[in-house]
């Protein structure tokens, strides 16, 4: 059944992608702005406090319900699995972006490149040369589709007794992780200790997974030597193995106004451009491919057994 959810959910994922603004997300936002308004004095246990709560009432709830549903039939059961991950993956409306802003770069559109960009990252994108474009774009969809597709499918697995928990878990730690970064005092040192501590393997495996897709030596190379730069430790792994399977330079600086921002470079090999978008959402669709050929031939294994 865990097979045949993760599939069902996926393919529905690919027909039908979820679009920007997202209801659920919407509301989940205003509750988790509603928590730090109560909560955030400033205190690394407030910061406890509220993220246990905007996180175990929610996977109870989606857990009671696929016992109820179960109980009534399996059926209803892995429908409601289907539902809740076909709601927590979201890779594919990121993918369409990145390729909208490849096919914006080969027409030579850097303005509707930018403008793409800056509403997809929520940053000041008005500066970018083509290159960086590209660059920020491949980082974007490359780390996006960890937290969107591959941490997800990890934790649904994991914890698949519960039903679709895991899944849910996932996101909603991320949610609040990039949320509760930027509060003031501790408050937010507890989300992000505990995404790290959620997201450490997921964020390997899917290293791993990009590393098979791609050119392993490269990959496993930038993952050992300079994934520990980047700012954020899980998604310099996941930036890292990427950019040396892909042989494509990312990091480096970028014109932010009338500023330098710089920032470690990943990767080794070519400059990026739209070709290396476009190699860089089929990388992760491969990566995909790998998950479900790996699930596929457990089924076949449990079968013969």
């Amino acid at each position: 059944m865990v097979f045949f959810s993760v599939l069902a959910a996926v393919i529905l994922e690919h027909l039908r992608p979820l679009r920007q603004p997202l209801p659920h997300y919407r509301h989940y936002s205003r509750f988790t702005q509603w928590l730090e308004r109560r909560f955030n004095a400033g205190a690394y246990s407030h910061g406890a406090i509220a993220w246990m709560l905007a996180v175990l009432p929610l996977l109870v709830a989606v857990w009671l319900v696929f016992i109820a549903l179960s109980g009534i039939s399996p059926f209803l059961g892995w429908v409601w699995n289907v539902a809740v991950l076909y709601f927590t993956l979201g890779f594919k409306y990121y993918s369409d972006n990145a390729e909208q802003i490849a096919r914006l770069l080969r027409a030579g559109d850097l303005e509707g490149a930018r403008a793409r960009l800056d509403v997809w990252r929520g940053g000041d994108a008005s500066h970018f040369s083509a290159d960086e474009v590209a660059r920020v774009t491949i980082e974007q969809i490359t780390a996006e589709s960890h937290r969107q597709m591959f941490g997800v499918l990890f934790w649904f697995v994991l914890l698949v007794p519960l039903g679709p928990a895991g899944a849910v878990l996932f996101r909603a730690a991320s949610i609040l992780a990039r949320r509760w970064i930027a509060t003031q005092g501790r408050f937010g040192a507890y989300a992000q200790r505990a995404f790290h501590v959620i997201n450490w393997l997921p964020a390997r495996l899917t290293a791993l997974t990009y590393a098979i897709a791609g050119n392993f030596e490269d990959a496993t190379y930038c993952w050992r030597t300079q994934a520990a730069a980047w700012p954020e430790p899980e998604e310099g792994v996941v930036l890292a193995a990427g950019a040396g399977a892909m042989g494509v330079r990312l990091g480096q600086s970028l014109s932010v106004g009338d500023d330098t921002v710089w920032r470690p470079e990943l990767g080794t090999g070519q400059v990026p451009d739209a070709d290396y978008i476009d190699s860089a959402v089929s990388m992760i669709w491969r990566g995909l491919v790998i998950w479900l050929a790996a699930g596929l031939l457990i089924v076949i294994a449990g079968w013969m057994a």
